[in-house]
């Protein structure tokens, strides 16, 4: 048998490696099992249960809840203007993250990504979508990793932009109900240059006082090239030795994503960005320069009818009904599909050889 193999031809060789090699990237970024589904479903009813335990700190607050902004009473729709406020935001938009379903879809986004449990997942976020985080931090419970939360507290329309329940007072009431374990590890004003510009001085004045009580790492750099090379710091610290195998970017924080209008580009969902064609400024392109790959949560709409969620669902559908679940398990299929046609191919092609060129005499 040694001398068998000691003669098999280059292109014998060469054409059970090649093989190998594709099936190794389908088994990377296309294996799928019953397995996948459960992560999926547990990271959306971690998500619902999230939802439920800010909906009891609200009332607990006594914050009523403006029925006809969030019919839904998830606690995780703001205010139409506040002090906070930095821009304008659609409220379908925030109003359709809520929908437990997101927690899955990250989930599916990250494992296509190639995350597996204990590695690190880094996440800039702006508190413009405090449903996004909650379900990218879900996400994380059920994969088993660890997540890297930057956020701005500052916030466009009907984000976490209510002074009475900021995302610092969301992530408060989750670590004292113990569904959270960990704060952010920076976090900055947002808005302008990534330092508040265009919040009221109110507002920053009061995100300085929140900032300051809990004892949280500031961001405070106007220098894009410095604010991004911080965070990126301030990411690969926090993993302590950890890959970072992804990186999650929530909502359009100047400093994530940068300057440029090519980020209009970039689709919604997981992206594979080419890093010899990044020329630009910014933690999604940094990212990218480091061949990690991002999931981009900004176009909402384009992200809902991607990935067939409902759009301003009301009431929240149950979860496991979103559209992705049924890609995930036609990918399944697929799968295992192309499992056999290996299996198939590298037998035919040995037994090809065998047949032609017969096991040398001794």
């Amino acid at each position: 048998m040694n001398r068998w193999l000691k003669n098999l031809s280059k292109v014998t060789i060469y054409g059970v490696a090649g093989l190998s090699l594709i099936f190794f990237l389908l088994t990377r970024y296309f294996s799928w099992s019953p397995e996948n589904f459960k992560v999926m479903l547990a990271a959306a009813r971690e998500m619902r249960e999230a939802i439920n335990l800010l909906r009891s700190c609200r009332e607990e607050k006594d914050l009523n809840f403006d029925l006809e902004a969030d019919p839904n009473q998830t606690g995780l729709i703001g205010l139409k203007r506040s002090s906070l406020t930095t821009s304008l935001g659609q409220l379908e938009a925030k109003r359709t993250t809520t929908n437990p379903d997101f927690a899955g879809l990250i989930v599916y986004l990250l494992q296509q990504a190639g995350v597996t449990e204990n590695d690190a997942v880094a996440i800039g976020a702006s508190s413009s979508f405090p449903a996004l985080i909650v379900a990218s931090l879900a996400a994380a419970k059920a994969l088993k990793v660890e997540p890297l939360l930057i956020v701005s507290l500052g916030a466009s329309q009907w984000g976490a932009n209510d002074p009475h329940f900021t995302w610092l007072d969301l992530q408060d009431c989750l670590r004292k109900a113990g569904w959270l374990s960990s704060g952010p590890i920076a976090v900055s004003l947002g808005g302008g240059r990534d330092i508040g510009l265009g919040i009221e001085a109110e507002g920053r004045e009061f995100l300085f006082r929140q900032i300051k009580e809990r004892g949280l790492n500031l961001i405070n750099e106007p220098d894009l090239d410095k604010n991004v090379a911080l965070r990126v710091g301030l990411y690969e610290t926090a993993a302590k030795g950890k890959r970072i195998t992804a990186f999650i970017n929530i909502g359009g924080g100047w400093a994530n994503m940068g300057e440029s209008e090519e980020i209009l580009r970039l689709p919604p969902g997981l992206n594979i960005i080419d890093r010899s064609a990044v020329q630009f400024k910014g933690v999604v392109w940094e990212m990218a320069r480091r061949n990690i790959p991002v999931i981009h949560l900004l176009y909402i709409k384009g992200l809902a009818e991607k990935y067939g969620l409902p759009w301003d669902p009301q009431p929240l559908p149950e979860i496991g009904q979103s559209q992705f679940y049924k890609m995930a398990l036609t990918l399944s299929h697929k799968f295992k599909f192309f499992i056999l046609i290996y299996f198939i191919i590298a037998f035919i092609m040995l037994l090809f050889y065998r047949l032609f060129r017969p096991f040398p005499q001794s």
